[in-house]
């Protein structure tokens, strides 16, 4: 069999957060099982970096982490990502193994011309699709940010494209999203393939005894609007619990700069700190360290940093509009809370006092995650989706 991944970025740009980390970690796991199931794989992508290009070779395919990696130089920036050359060879490729009753082309993500145009293109020559959205098909989506362009690619050859593909979605919520845009041909849940912590952590340990009271929250994603950060300030202004919110990840300046300028008119902008981007490395460490993770987001298909903060025991406080709320609720890992500052409000005085509970998250979370998240058993469940769709 034959898998095609593409996507308009790829590892190393993890300035777009989750989705690079999700793809990479599928088509790394792929990898080692592809010799021993007769797998051929390839993933052509683009230099995508955000504003800036990835430093890379684009004059022959790279090993990267064990998978082989095309790179092509993009013309447009984000987010329409045109890269003709990827299309060309996608092109090449399709035509000669339109014949090969085992081919398969996994697209990742949705709104861009690498996309659409792949998509396009593998229907040409009578390949079959797999398309995960990455939370791109969503009410949400479509009428945030560049709507118009994502309305035109629609109407025109979007619509009938969306038909002609097969679905992966990753949470039960994203299914029901996507159904309320288009009836797909078919659709498959499988959860992302996350990395997780390999050791777990000690939660006494990690409480500062000079600071025993100190409630400590983290948010760890990218900062936009979506992620709810203006609704999250405004519940911590009326919580009368002792606390400091540590903020790690990038966005655009002008929109972090309006978040701070809201934090120091709510007077709780001493209580922020405010750390960049933080390394794989390092985020495993600093999510051990806290006594919650929140991620009040207006939209989330899946949300790898849930999976990655109860892998090292750190309770979760997240919306409801997060895709993986079931998850968390089913194995009361955290609290969940709709999208209104009194709902969230209440939610966390709850995580505050609640001790017992978080401890008990803290102990039995990681082993948990360990086994329900588990890498071997997960890349089978794709790897019979392959098949199915094939056959």
């Amino acid at each position: 069999m034959k898998i095609l991944h593409i996507t308009a970025s790829y590892k190393p740009a993890y300035i777009y957060g989750g989705p690079i980390q999700s793809v990479g970690k599928l088509c790394e796991a792929i990898a080692i099982e592809a010799q021993q199931n007769g797998i051929d794989l390839e993933v052509f992508t683009t230099t995508a970096n955000g504003s800036t290009e990835l430093d890379v070779d684009t004059s022959k395919p790279e090993d990267v982490n064990g998978v082989l990696v095309t790179y092509f130089k993009r013309w447009t920036k984000d987010h329409s990502h045109f890269a003709p050359e990827l299309l060309l060879q996608v092109w090449k490729v399709l035509r000669a193994e339109r014949n090969n009753q085992k081919i398969v082309v996994h697209i990742h993500a949705w709104w861009n011309l690498v996309s659409v145009l792949s998509c396009l293109i593998a229907k040409w020559h009578g390949v079959p699709v797999l398309l995960s959205p990455r939370g791109m098909l969503t009410g949400y989506s479509q009428n945030n940010r560049h709507s118009f362009f994502k309305s035109l690619i629609h109407k025109t050859v979007g619509a009938r494209l969306l038909k002609y593909c097969h679905i992966h979605a990753t949470s039960r919520q994203e299914v029901k999203d996507i159904n309320l845009i288009f009836t797909p041909k078919t659709i498959s849940v499988i959860p992302n393939l996350v990395q997780t912590s390999e050791k777990q952590s000690s939660y006494t340990n990690l409480n500062s005894a000079n600071e025993p009271n100190l409630f400590r929250i983290i948010f760890l994603s990218r900062i936009e609007e979506k992620k709810g950060l203006e609704l999250l300030f405004d519940a911590l202004a009326h919580l009368t619990t002792s606390w400091a919110l540590t903020i790690a990840g990038s966005g655009e300046e002008k929109y972090v700069a309006g978040l701070q300028q809201k934090a120091t008119q709510l007077k709780v902008d001493h209580q922020i700190k405010w750390i960049g981007q933080v390394s794989n490395q390092d985020k495993f460490n600093l999510l051990a360290q806290q006594d919650l993770l929140v991620l009040t987001s207006y939209n989330e298909n899946f949300a790898n940093v849930v999976i990655e903060s109860l892998s090292v025991g750190t309770p979760v406080l997240i919306s409801d509009q997060v895709g993986l709320s079931d998850y968390v609720q089913e194995k009361d890992f955290g609290w969940v809370t709709s999208l209104d500052p009194a709902a969230v409000q209440k939610s966390l005085s709850s995580a505050a006092d609640d001790h017992n509970k978080r401890n008990l998250i803290r102990q039995e979370a990681p082993i948990i995650i360990e086994n329900d998240f588990n890498d071997a058993r997960l890349v089978q469940k794709y790897l019979n989706l392959y098949q199915n769709i094939t056959n």
